[in-house]
């Protein structure tokens, strides 16, 4: 094998010396500076991503808080607009109970009146045909005609004085 022969070694070393300067001069002047170009872009672009991320995470977070108060106050408007028609229903349903008991009363106000009145008319008339018929009883089992006040005074007697 030639690259152990001891004679040669001073020519590879010299070759090694020249391929070597020669890659190292293209690889500095070439292909490294390409690659770190690439590296810094990518990294720009990583950091930018990053940016903007975060900051569509602090828009995101106040779309959140937005849209939270937004419920927030539509259930609060919500329970109010409920408690407006629960008062205006129970105010509507106590007008209604007032007028219907108001009607109530004055129906039977005057339910009263005319049982009252002919209550009154059938006790007077109750007092007259209770006259008339203890007057004809009496005048059939005595014989004998009995006055008019005294049979008016024994019926007011039996009825109590309610004539």
């Amino acid at each position: 094998m030639p690259q152990f022969d001891p004679s040669t070694w001073v020519s590879q070393i010299f070759w090694l010396i020249i391929t070597f300067g020669v890659l190292y001069f293209l690889l500095s002047k070439l292909a490294l500076p390409r690659l770190a170009s690439i590296l810094e872009e990518r990294e720009n672009r990583v950091s930018g991503d990053l940016e903007k991320a975060e900051r569509l995470k602090q828009e995101a977070e106040e779309v959140l808080a937005d849209y939270q108060k937004a419920i927030a106050d539509a259930r609060t408007s919500a329970l109010a607009a409920l408690k407006e028609s629960a008062d205006k229903i129970a105010a509507t349903g106590a007008k209604r109970q007032a007028e219907f008991d108001a009607q109530l009363k004055e129906k039977v106000q005057i339910a009263e009146d005319k049982i009252s009145a002919a209550r009154t008319e059938a006790l007077s008339h109750i007092k007259d045909v209770a006259t008339e018929v203890a007057s004809a009883a009496a005048g059939k089992l005595l014989g004998a005609d009995v006055t008019e006040s005294k049979v008016s005074k024994a019926v007011d007697e039996a009825l109590g004085g309610r004539g």
